[in-house]
């Protein structure tokens, strides 16, 4: 449904380079990637907005690298949803009705429908300035599908809103996708989205994708130290393997796959268990001896230091059960990890 290949666009101090990306038809495809990576870029690149120096841009089986926005057949909404504020609900959604010819009679069912489906009709009338966050995204939204595009395109459209406004667009989100089985390619930062939503997602980084897969498989399965990162890996150490097997500090075990000649072993916090250690049977527990080195409370859970092997894991567990289990700075512990939970990049 989205193609894009070779794509490049030059600015000044940033370019992307020779961006690939296949997104497939009723696919809920996001784009994640920190501040400056070039997200927002693509997506106006795929609307039109901003002109590709090299690549080509198909949609829908089209190549629209050199159609202007309105012939493109995609709808886009922004992060600040880009609302017209002298014009009131009604107007600002049927605004792009004036750039495309779909018929009156379909027009007037699609409004009064997308109207209805988003709770918009007691606000038509209603000047944009006047709405919370929530009504302004969907009013956003309602503009977006009214012209009935092949595409939605999203730029950041919960990252502005409230907790309790962005849970109640992403849940609109994803019921109007499984409704209606729109292709969205979807830019976002927040993990959360990505999980609640995406079918697959790219990661990209100073305007190159660095990978691109499902999101369990980008998420346990980084392919990059920086990918590993973004996603999540508190747990970046150095390994040596030799002999079939893999030596994380002081730490031997059996190697767990066989990826060529790897570097870094990537663990996800969660997979790093932690109990105390037993002072009364005195007898040594299966897996690491540790010492919890440093505690960084996050509210509801903690992030928890723990040098063993000669090298410092990352693990998290809810506060209540570390209170529980009265571990603080300079409690002795023991440390599980399985080896099937150890990534090699």
């Amino acid at each position: 449904m989205i193609g894009i290949d070779g794509l490049r666009v030059n600015l000044p101090g940033f370019s992307l380079q020779g961006i690939d990306l296949a997104v497939g038809q009723g696919e809920f495809f996001c784009l994640l990637g920190p501040t400056g990576a070039g997200k927002t870029l693509v997506l106006e690149s795929v609307a039109g907005i901003i002109p590709a120096a090299a690549g080509r841009i198909v949609v829908a089986d089209r190549d629209v690298t050199g159609l202007p926005p309105e012939r493109r057949g995609v709808g886009m909404v922004y992060q600040d949803c880009a609302l017209f504020p002298h014009l009131n609900v009604s107007r600002n959604i049927q605004y792009g009705l004036r750039y495309h010819n779909g018929g009156r009679g379909a027009a007037r069912t699609r409004h009064h429908d997308l109207v209805e489906r988003l709770g918009l009709a007691p606000l038509l009338q209603r000047s944009v300035m006047r709405l919370s966050g929530g009504e302004k995204q969907r009013v956003a939204l309602a503009r977006a599908l009214v012209t009935a595009p092949r595409v939605l395109l999203l730029d950041e459209p919960l990252a502005a809103l409230d907790p309790c406004f962005r849970e109640e667009i992403r849940s609109l989100f994803c019921s109007l996708h499984q409704e209606t089985g729109l292709t969205v390619l979807m830019v976002t930062h927040d993990f959360t989205d990505a999980h609640r939503m995406a079918d697959r997602v790219a990661i990209l980084n100073n305007g190159r994708i660095e990978q691109t897969g499902t999101v369990a498989g980008v998420f346990r399965k980084p392919a990059t130290a920086f990918v590993a990162e973004f996603v999540g890996m508190k747990n970046l150490l150095p390994v040596s393997v030799d002999d079939g097997r893999m030596a994380i500090g002081d730490w031997a075990l059996p190697l767990s796959s066989d990826n060529g000649n790897p570097h870094l072993a990537a663990i996800r916090p969660e997979d790093v268990h932690l109990r105390p250690a037993d002072p009364v049977a005195g007898e040594r527990l299966p897996g690491l001896a540790g010492t919890i080195s440093a505690i960084a409370s996050q509210g509801t859970f903690a992030e928890l230091h723990v040098a063993a092997a000669g090298v410092t894991f990352t693990t998290i567990m809810l506060t209540s059960r570390m209170l529980a289990l009265d571990l603080r700075q300079g409690s002795a512990v023991n440390l599980a990890i399985d080896p099937a939970d150890i990534h090699l990049i």
